[in-house]
């Protein structure tokens, strides 16, 4: 049987969030049924709505895609999760299963097979299992998941605490084992915001030098609490001076466009500038810069389930997990505007009780 539950979303073209009601799917025996605690807000929520990516819309748009909760209940041929477990969901719900991404674990790189065209995203992905109705995010009561799509939190992340790591600790931890990081490299961060704050968390925690790059002063003692060991202002032209060829692996976490002709030339030779924060305007880069020193501009893009569990266990022995503001349902459009304008410290996330 369907749920109708309560959600928090946009009804239509320029509107407010506001209470809305939605229908889950009636779960199947693949399925678990998640009783939603908590769910962090991400700055691509706010992206996705404003259409800043480009994205066509269906309304109603729910979005959310940091959700930790409980589960309620579990389908016949679940076997890894049982009621009461504390589970979470990222980005994805689904994937074919069948393409090269898939099958070595990463289904967010899925190029879809028969009727799934890709992989199906948390809010707005057209998911066979609902008959390719657009998927709704966790501003909402409840959410119906495959189970090869929910993550197992551990005990000593606080739920909280952990729903930021669904996004933004999966982003970052990606990238930093992808391109090796660990002892012996120099990492910078570019923003000490939702992504950057966790980034410096995890570089620190793998044995990197960490170095915050941000646009001013403002946070420096914070990053240097966070772990970072250096911090500079990308606002004083010295900055590049000082770092030039510095650094093996620059994490570009905010979506702003910046200058990346500045910011290739601090990396040494084989260094890589790695972009993750998605700004909504193309990037210039002069051919020279790449060229000299044969250094790489790369992206990444959040990760596989296997990735994200490690992630989240990784984040439990090292005690990590995302500093957050809890604020209840009534203050998401207060609060998203407060993202615009990184005035968070570091993530919102709201109460999901409160809805």
């Amino acid at each position: 049987m369907a749920n109708t539950i309560k959600a928090y979303g946009v009804a239509g073209p320029n509107e407010k969030l506001q209470p809305l009601t939605i229908e889950r799917r009636a779960p199947d025996d693949d399925d678990v049924v998640i009783d939603i605690k908590y769910t962090g807000i991400c700055h691509s929520d706010i992206h996705t709505v404003n259409g800043e990516w480009g994205r066509a819309l269906t309304y109603p748009v729910v979005t959310g895609h940091e959700i930790a909760g409980l589960v309620r209940s579990v389908g016949k041929n679940v076997t890894k999760f049982k009621v009461g477990d504390r589970v979470g969901v990222g980005c994805l719900v689904n994937s074919c299963r069948l393409c090269d991404g898939c099958k070595e674990g990463e289904e967010q790189f899925c190029t879809g097979h028969g009727d799934m065209p890709g992989h199906v995203s948390t809010y707005g992905g057209k998911d066979p299992k609902e008959n390719l109705k657009l998927t709704a995010g966790g501003y909402s009561q409840m959410i119906v998941v495959d189970k090869d799509f929910v993550l197992r939190i551990p005990d000593s992340i606080p739920l909280d605490r952990a729903a930021p790591l669904l996004c933004a600790g999966i982003t970052t931890y990606s990238p930093l084992r992808h391109w090796k990081a660990g002892p012996g490299k120099s990492v910078a961060i570019i923003g000490l915001g939702g992504l950057g704050h966790v980034a410096v968390k995890i570089a620190k925690a793998l044995g990197c030098e960490v170095t915050v790059l941000s646009q001013s002063l403002s946070k420096k003692e914070l990053g240097l609490q966070l772990g970072a060991d250096k911090y500079f202002a990308t606002s004083d032209a010295e900055t590049f001076t000082a770092l030039k060829g510095h650094f093996d692996l620059i994490i570009n976490t905010v979506s702003a466009n910046l200058n990346l002709n500045q910011y290739m030339s601090l990396l040494r030779r084989d260094g890589s500038f790695v972009e993750i924060g998605a700004p909504e305007h193309p990037m210039t880069l002069h051919a020279f810069n790449v060229i000299i020193g044969r250094r790489s501009l790369a992206g990444s893009c959040i990760g596989g389930i296997r990735e994200t569990q490690e992630m989240l266990d990784f984040c439990a022995k090292h005690d990590i997990a995302a500093d957050v503001e809890i604020i209840p349902a009534s203050q998401i459009n207060e609060a998203w505007e407060r993202v615009i304008k990184s005035d968070v410290r570091f993530r919102f996330v709201i109460d999901i009780s409160t809805l």
